[in-house]
């Protein structure tokens, strides 16, 4: 499957070195006055080549709107966006034609369909996630109606981790969570803490030195989300987040609340204690995450993202050929030594999507 999505439903195409990548919308209300600017802002968060720690791959990823909008409205009809890849260089992975990068896609994909476009990962390459964020960018300005804010943060590279301040994850705090976004956007790691912020750049930067990768976690809140977004069993906001989390790329786990640290409590510290304040439900802490038996229950939505390393390292690696003779494989070209600092907006994006959706299909919620 290529489409995310039920009402609002987004179907990506193309590979990383082909000539564009792209997205056709299906579903969004007609009338939405369509912010150009808020796409490509996102768009200069994903992109390639915006720091010291990025790959050097230098796109502009200017979107296209090829259809679905008139004067800037949406006219409910489906919308096609395309972005084009200028700076692809197919020869630069021909060391690749003829084998296979432990921790890729590459086996997989041959195996499975008995070809594959070894040129940067064709399909299975990150780059196809900018189409993801230029729809995400246009489910963020329907989500703006109804006073909804995601914001995600680089909370761990390697061993360097901070924590959101206690107090976001409780009190949704708007002009708090935007004081936060831009200290974040001042980081090209995409932390807001200053101190982790120069110890994730180093950390980095030694392992580019190095020719080698790492993961890390991104962290996500979304404020203003209504009570009653998600749906018993198969349809719960929970899983619904975690399956748009895991169709991203290099993505190996996702939590929600207190996630994995639940099993070390009891049940009488894990339960958030309930309030009532401003004749609003309300909880004094949120282990919940914001979601109760999968539906939102009107607290800060909070989840937790982790990425493995990027599997193309520039050390040498143990693989085989196509005629499974072992040989040392050694990585070229243009490469990332780690994905998350970029993919903060692609979190955001996916989040996005889930939220849009899920408001279109909740008959209980305050939609657009």
């Amino acid at each position: 499957m290529n489409t995310i999505g039920q009402l609002f439903r987004i179907t990506t195409f193309g590979e990383s070195h082909g000539p564009a990548i792209g997205a056709v919308i299906d579903g969004c209300p007609a009338g939405l006055k369509i912010n150009l600017d808020s796409i490509a802002k996102e768009m200069r968060r994903r992109k390639p080549g915006q720091s010291a720690i990025t790959t050097n791959r230098m796109e502009d990823d200017q979107v296209e709107l090829l259809s679905g909008v008139y004067n800037n409205t949406t006219l409910g009809t489906p919308i096609a966006l395309l972005i084009r890849n200028k700076d692809h260089r197919p020869e630069d992975y021909e060391w690749l034609k003829n084998s296979y990068r432990p921790g890729h896609a590459d086996y997989t994909y041959e195996k499975k369909y008995g070809i594959r476009d070894y040129r940067g990962g064709g399909r299975a390459s990150a780059r196809t996630t900018a189409a993801i964020v230029a729809a995400g960018a246009i489910a963020q300005q329907l989500l703006n109606r109804s006073g909804i804010r995601t914001e995600a943060f680089v909370t761990k590279l390697g061993t360097t981790a901070w924590q959101i301040p206690e107090e976001r994850l409780v009190t949704a705090d708007v002009k708090a969570l935007k004081a936060l976004a831009l200290k974040r956007e001042k980081s090209i790691v995409r932390c807001p803490d200053k101190q982790t912020s120069a110890s994730m750049i180093a950390y980095l930067s030694e392992l580019q030195q190095k020719g080698d990768t790492c993961g890390g976690v991104i962290s996500t809140l979304v404020y203003g989300v209504p009570l009653g977004l998600g749906e018993p069993l198969f349809d719960k906001l929970s899983s619904r987040l975690s399956a748009a989390m895991l169709s991203s790329n290099a993505v190996h786990g996702f939590e929600f609340g207190s996630g994995f640290n639940a099993v070390t409590m009891l049940g009488s510290q894990h339960n958030d204690p309930i309030i009532i304040k401003n004749k609003t439900f309300q909880t004094s802490t949120n282990n919940s995450g914001g979601i109760l038996g999968g539906i939102s229950n009107g607290m800060p939505i909070f989840f937790n993202v982790a990425f493995k390393p990027i599997s193309t390292i520039m050390a040498a690696q143990q693989t085989v050929d196509k005629s499974n003779k072992p040989l040392i494989q050694k990585a070229k070209g243009r490469h990332d030594p780690c994905a998350v600092p970029r993919a903060v907006p692609i979190v955001e994006a996916m989040t996005n999507l889930v939220l849009v959706d899920l408001l279109l299909l909740n008959s209980n919620a305050k939609c657009f």
